[in-house]
């Protein structure tokens, strides 16, 4: 272990028995017309063992590449769709011996394929401690595509597939270049985990990072203890630097997924491990669909077969005249229509101001030379407004594809530091909301969100850009009672056409902008700094301001629902 990280252990949330994975056996058997090898010891380079499910052809005269699926949610079972309602996955839609979140052995194998299973270190009946998302774990993936790739029934071309912490795992171990590896789908996978889950804009997510340490808690021995971990890092440092991913390291042919559906959790970093790549055969396929049925729908697995046959087996597929990306610019809920581009971002963007006008509610092309104010309670209680709210009608038709930026100008009379919380929505010629897909599982979707802490304003000027600002979160800057601040506001990308006549809705508040019960899965930010009113400035010396990312609209073919799950 580094010590610069620090780890921190616990005891286990239940054992594996309590998760339904009896005792380790090593055993052989043929189902469904594949050879099963399960419970396999793989050996790490320090001598722990770690324990994998090997599904391949039965047919010793043939060699096949493994695609390898890392997970820490147990090889011996897949989690049940069903318990996510509206996710759009089934046990209907994938076979029983697919890992949560992984390629489906019942397809793969008969077309030339295996798939390996994988409980990696410290999880389930795996040996040694568990890390998440670590370097420690990046090399123990490392040393299982080498033991992959030189196993006799292997062709020795390693790919990698899976989604979330399978394509996180993915980011990680492919920039450390095993030799074994030859090609990887990182399917909708974060890769900045402290601004990209743990901390929106500064502010602590409350729900979901601590929701999903459950999930990797089934061990026999001690595993990492995130939650411990989170709170002795509020800020970004060498800690969260070490489980933040190094894209411009990997080099191997990339196919990469993301969905703007996943405001909050994996779109960000998708697209910006694909933006930072150092492959020079990469492509970028986003959708606006339910992440886990896009992933098992024909039309997907049916490309990503074009991309592994040709990189893994070395098949004429049509791979290499793919466009660089491919997109869906929506329309409505599972309306949109497929945009090809030669980048990201689409080369033809063009940015585009609009000025907030605090006494109007409204977004206007020029700014006002006429300052104003507006109010609202920072926690949503008592009379009065609880946002702000700003319109803009696009008055010819137009396409939003890409990174928002929102300047503002905020002050608050009750407090030291403010959490603002920024929604983007779309409204038809009637005035009717229209929403889309959100979050894995909800229908009632923004356009796009954004998030930010006013002690963690300072920028990052290295990385941030014209379209994007990063935030450094080195230090904590509070601000004055009363003082106006300006906060600097990334919105994570999106692509939405708007026709002439329809309406973009902005909308600033001090919590989340959607709310849920506190059962159903989503990112939440509890842990709030805000006291009594905001108050929004504009116009005049307050340069509040919405920077939009706008492609002219074009005809391409439509995508129905019923062609992409």
């Amino acid at each position: 272990m580094d010590e610069r990280y620090h780890y921190r252990f616990r005891e286990p949330y239940a054992s594996p028995e309590d998760g339904g994975s009896p005792p380790p056996r090593y055993r052989q058997e043929t189902v469904d017309g594949m050879l099963v090898e399960r419970d396999l010891a793989v050996p790490m380079r320090d001598g722990v063992r770690i324990r994998v499910d090997v599904y391949r052809p039965d047919t010793a005269d043939i060699k096949v590449p493994p695609l390898i699926a890392w997970s820490p949610y147990g090889k011996h079972s897949p989690t049940k769709y069903e318990y996510f309602p509206g996710c759009g996955v089934t046990s209907k839609d994938v076979s029983p011996y697919a890992a949560f979140e992984g390629p489906d052995p019942l397809y793969w194998v008969p077309r030339g394929y295996a798939v390996i299973n994988v409980d990696p270190r410290g999880t389930w009946h795996s040996e040694g401690s568990a890390t998440f998302l670590s370097p420690e774990e990046a090399q123990d993936f490392y040393d299982l595509i080498e033991w992959a790739g030189t196993q006799p029934w292997s062709n020795g071309k390693v790919g990698l597939t899976g989604v979330s912490y399978l394509a996180i795992a993915q980011w990680r171990v492919a920039e450390l270049q095993p030799p074994h590896l030859a090609a990887i789908n990182p399917w909708e996978g974060w890769t900045d985990t402290y601004r990209e889950v743990v901390r929106h804009g500064g502010i602590p997510e409350t729900w979901f990072w601590p929701y999903l340490q459950q999930f990797m808690g089934f061990s026999t021995v001690q595993v990492e203890d995130l939650i411990a971990e989170t709170a002795e890092h509020p800020l970004y440092d060498a800690f969260w630097e070490s489980k933040a991913a190094h894209p411009e390291r990997i080099t191997v042919p990339a196919f990469v997924v993301a969905s703007w559906t996943d405001q909050g959790m994996h779109l960000r970093g998708t697209i910006a491990g694909f933006e930072r790549l150092g492959s020079r055969e990469k492509w970028l396929d986003v959708h606006g669909r339910m992440k886990w049925a896009y992933y098992y729908a024909d039309e997907s697995k049916q490309r990503l077969q074009d991309f592994f046959d040709h990189f893994l087996k070395g098949l004429e597929t049509g791979v290499t005249s793919w466009p660089r990306v491919r997109l869906e610019v929506r329309e409505r809920y599972f309306v949109g229509k497929i945009v090809e581009g030669d980048d990201w971002p689409l080369p033809e963007t063009r940015y585009s101001k609009l000025y907030l006008d605090a006494g109007q509610g409204t977004l206007r092309p020029e700014p006002s030379g006429q300052t104003s104010t507006f109010s609202y309670h920072s926690l949503g209680g008592g009379p009065g407004p609880h946002r702000a709210t700003f319109v803009y009608t696009f008055p010819d038709p137009i396409e939003v594809v890409g990174h928002m930026k929102l300047r503002l100008f905020m002050s608050a009379e009750d407090s030291d530091d403010l959490d603002v919380f920024v929604g983007v929505f779309k409204r038809d010629t009637q005035g009717n909301f229209v929403y889309f897909p959100h979050y894995q599982i909800h229908d009632d979707g923004p356009v796009a969100l954004g998030w930010i802490r006013a002690s963690h304003r300072e920028l990052d000027e290295a990385a941030s850009t014209e379209f994007r600002p990063v935030l450094s979160h080195r230090r904590e800057r509070t601000v004055q009672r009363g003082e106006v601040v300006e906060l600097n506001i990334e919105i994570w990308p999106s692509g939405t056409h708007f026709d002439q006549g329809e309406q973009l809705v902005l909308v600033v508040q001090g919590t989340d902008i959607n709310r849920y019960p506190k059962d159903v899965l989503y990112a939440r930010h509890e842990e709030s700094v805000n006291r009594g009113l905001h108050r929004l400035h504009t116009g005049g010396p307050h340069d509040s301001h919405l920077l939009l990312p706008l492609v002219a609209a074009r005809p391409s073919r439509s995508t129905p629902a019923s062609s992409v799950g």
